[in-house]
């Protein structure tokens, strides 16, 4: 426990911005909504927060080589809290996609400097619970901080205030943990053309992931909001998707270690498809129903992106398993900013119901993309086949803080 203490301060500061991403992700929905802002407008808000999620991966190596981890992260901070604060004093839908893209850019960079520094301070010895540790402070702050909605309310200026306390405060163990400073990680090398060449299966399905979930996280908040759910219940709504996310990352991940790791994305992405259309044409307004199926769609569609990472390194050469996962979530990112602005205006010509009806059709062109590449190309040997891990969208060097608990466990064909 003694190595994992200077790591602390860079968890505690990961949950703050990681809660306080997710309640803004929230909020700006309903409270977008309540300000009569149009669903396509929320959708456009979605989509400038990826594009500056987008870029800020692109850039944030630069600038931490420039000028290191913690000024890097000092900057960023200051300019997200700013910005948050300017949610509040300007109420107009423009502003606010200007400012979603702006803390999408910030957020994307804050978070690469907290794994880079993760990554440099874990040994391989204590990576694998690093990694346990990330992942239960991502999902118990993201959850716990939208309960926040419901205890103080969307009204008024008080839960803005909050969000920007919290981005502020992630200053805070930063500043006063680790003074060690460290190197500045290399540029992560980006080839989507070699990514592609490697799996076209997986670059296309990260491209789906990106529009399905990026769709998600912006539009379930609208979704429920006009089904007549309470503040409570939204929360509640989009937590469980949430949750679930985390129920069979592994279980399924150790059945595709085991099979055609195709068949499991298929079955996958089949029940991720039936959970979508479940909601849109069976749930209705029921509110128990409706908690019953994005629980599911969550426990599923959420484990997709880790497993079309898996598949793809299980075609790459060694030493490209950094470079491929990175190439993927730039697929990803890709999806993402085109699929909030393309649900949206479904929803705003079809009703709440047709966010999920967007989905669903999402995943069934994956399903018929995964049955035809199952015909033209055949199956990795179990041997040669890489251990499945569950990976973050948090930044492009996530995947660095899991190389060294791969090799160090077993040999794999993608390192």
């Amino acid at each position: 426990m003694s190595t994992l203490r200077p790591l602390i301060p860079l968890l505690i500061a990961a949950g703050i911005l990681l809660g306080g991403n997710g309640l803004q992700a929230t909020l700006i929905a309903i409270r977008g909504a309540s300000e009569g802002f149009q669903p396509s407008m929320i959708g456009w808000m979605g989509t400038a927060y990826f594009a500056g999620f987008f870029i800020g991966c692109l850039w944030i190596t630069r600038i931490m080589q420039a000028v290191g981890h913690v000024r890097a992260f000092a900057t960023l901070a200051a300019i997200a809290s700013a910005a948050t604060l300017m949610l509040i004093l300007w109420i107009d839908p423009f502003v606010w996609a200007g400012v979603r893209f702006v803390t999408g850019f910030c957020f994307s960079g804050l978070f690469t400097v907290i794994e880079s520094w993760l990554n440099q301070g874990a040994t391989n010895k204590d990576r694998a619970r690093v990694l346990a540790l990330y992942r239960i402070v991502d999902v118990s702050s993201v959850t716990g901080c939208q309960f926040l909605i419901p205890l103080v309310g969307t009204e008024g200026y008080a839960i803005f205030c909050i969000m920007t306390m919290m981005i502020t405060l992630s200053l805070v163990p930063v500043s006063l943990g680790d003074r060690s400073n460290p190197v500045a990680p290399e540029e992560v090398k980006l080839n989507l053309r070699r990514a592609w060449a490697i799996s076209p299966l997986a670059a296309i399905g990260c491209v789906a992931v990106g529009v399905t979930n990026g769709s998600f996280r912006t539009l379930a908040p609208v979704y429920a909001q006009q089904l007549g759910m309470s503040e409570a219940n939204i929360v509640i709504f989009v937590s469980a998707g949430i949750i679930g996310s985390v129920l069979l990352q592994y279980p399924l991940g150790a059945l595709s270690d085991r099979w055609d790791r195709r068949k499991v994305l298929l079955i996958v992405t089949a029940v991720s498809m039936i959970a979508a259309f479940a909601l849109a044409f069976l749930a209705g307004s029921n509110v128990l129903a409706n908690f019953a199926l994005v629980f599911t769609f969550g426990a599923f569609a959420m484990t997709l992106f880790s497993l079309c990472a898996a598949h793809a390194n299980d075609h790459a050469e060694k030493g490209e398993y950094v470079l491929v996962t990175a190439a993927l979530m730039l697929f990803y990112s890709i999806g993402a900013i085109v699929g909030p602005v393309a649900a949206a205006y479904v929803m705003q010509v079809f009703g709440p119901a047709a966010l999920f009806v967007f989905t669903g059709m999402v995943y069934a062109v994956l399903i018929v993309i995964t049955l035809y590449r199952m015909r033209v190309r055949g199956p990795v040997p179990a041997s040669r086949r890489s251990r499945f891990t569950a990976l973050l969208r948090t930044s492009p060097l996530f995947s660095r803080l899991t190389r060294r608990t791969r090799t160090s466990s077993a040999p794999l064909a993608s390192e």
